[in-house]
């Protein structure tokens, strides 16, 4: 594979996946196109030697990974882990708003979103609803409605003059809500939806819409930018990004040691979850690969995980927010993350395993160490160390517009830390105790 089809690749996977439902929906075709067998959490498992699982929790978290060997306690695991889910607007229960002449719908924001990159935006719906069929059991089915059918206009200058030198604030209950269409039209969300199932889903019948778990998205397809093509522009990069090249390292890894990836919902709202990276489900597919309890310890112990999310590059309009010893610039190399208050889960050791396979591979690695003056965001990184210990390194690709509706990344970024983490996933040894 080469850069060019590599972020082909990544256009198309970012744009099939507008929510986390449809993330892992996505990397489920692949890696069942791959050969990797999908095993069900409520059933036995039965793991072979030479084997490619995975396993998928709420329809939005996911682990998959290799068994070249069964001997874990003593190989280990070679771990990539990210997080599926992205700041956004996600529909409120009761989300129809009549209002002034218009059809609305009501929101929550879902993690640290810049709600003003929002407005003006052609924005789609798609999720995961539950319903009953007319045989009357419960079901779930994905949905997405792919066209532009909802907006939020913003305000005219004239109506609001000081907003160019004053700021401007967004406020989420009353300023954010999307227009749908004029209140003339006749509007009936369970409606819409139905029709959405039975247009997209042809093995079920819908007799009553009873839950769902929508998010808006903006159409505009994923695309390579700039002047000589340096970039990539898109929503959701982080951490999609990260989701595509660790399974891309996974699928195209010819390693002798078994490697795992692990994609989690709910990062962007501290990873408290069933599904999320502080809750249970990493432990429980460790655990179930290694029943015996010293055993699970050397298989943890024996493992290391680079934790790969996005990192803010140096903005060349505001290079103060930056500590200038640690300002990674895109194109310049993945970013090794570095806290002292654990923020971030590097330490000395891991770092240098990153350091060392990237000066063997001749490729570039930058650090990022936050303002001593201005708090520090975190990852999944710590969080999954500290849940079950393992050794872990946290990297990001550098990043503008982060949790934007659209980010910026490099072009040339994404595909050498792929080339890394293949190198990564065979290396035999890590830190020579």
């Amino acid at each position: 594979m080469n850069q060019a089809s590599f972020n082909h690749c990544l256009l198309s996977f970012l744009d099939d996946s507008p929510t986390p439902f449809h993330a892992v929906a996505t990397m489920k075709r692949d890696l069942l196109a791959a050969g990797y067998q999908a095993l069900d959490e409520q059933q036995e498992w039965v793991i072979s030697e030479g084997g490619k699982y995975f396993v998928t929790r709420n329809d939005s978290s996911i682990i998959a990974f290799t068994t070249p060997t069964l001997d874990f306690a003593h190989q280990g695991f070679r771990m990539i882990g990210a997080h599926t889910d992205s700041p956004c607007l996600k529909l409120k229960p009761n989300a129809h708003v009549e209002r002034f002449g218009y059809h609305q719908l009501g929101v929550e924001v879902y993690g640290g979103a810049l709600l003003h990159t929002w407005l003006d935006r052609d924005l789609s719906i798609a999720g995961r609803v539950t319903f009953k069929t007319e045989s009357g059991e419960l079901k779930s089915r994905l949905i997405d409605f792919k066209d532009p059918i909802a907006l939020v206009p913003n305000l005219a200058i004239h109506l609001s003059r000081g907003v160019n030198t004053e700021g401007f604030k967004v406020n989420p209950q009353e300023e954010i809500l999307p227009v749908l269409c004029g209140a003339e039209h006749t509007f009936e969300l369970e409606k819409l939806l139905t029709e959405q199932i039975l247009r997209q889903h042809n093995d079920v019948s819908v007799a009553s819409v009873l839950s769902f778990e929508l998010s808006l998205y903006d159409v505009q397809k994923a695309a390579i930018t700039g002047l000589h093509g340096d970039y990539i522009s898109a929503a959701r990069l982080d951490n999609l990004l990260s989701c595509y090249v660790g399974m891309q390292a996974l699928l195209n890894a010819d390693s002798n040691r078994p490697t795992l990836l692990i994609c989690t919902d709910h990062e962007e709202v501290g990873s408290l979850s069933s599904c999320g990276a502080n809750g249970p489900f990493l432990e429980d597919v460790l655990r179930r690969l290694t029943p015996v309890p010293e055993q699970y310890t050397q298989t943890v112990q024996q493992s290391m995980l680079i934790s790969a999310d996005n990192a803010h590059a140096l903005h060349p309009n505001y290079a103060m927010k930056h500590d200038q010893q640690h300002a990674p610039l895109i194109n310049q190399g993945a970013v090794i993350k570095v806290n002292n208050n654990q923020r971030y889960a590097t330490n000395s050791e891991t770092a240098a395993v990153y350091k060392d396979i990237a000066n063997q591979l001749d490729l570039p690695a930058q650090t990022f160490v936050v303002r001593s003056d201005m708090a520090c965001g975190s990852t999944i990184g710590p969080i999954t160390s500290g849940e079950i210990g393992v050794a872990t390194l946290d990297i990001g690709l550098p990043t503008f517009a982060m949790h934007s509706i659209r980010e910026l990344a490099g072009s040339v970024d994404a595909f050498n830390l792929y080339k890394i983490l293949l190198e990564f996933a065979k290396r035999e040894q890590l830190i020579t105790k």
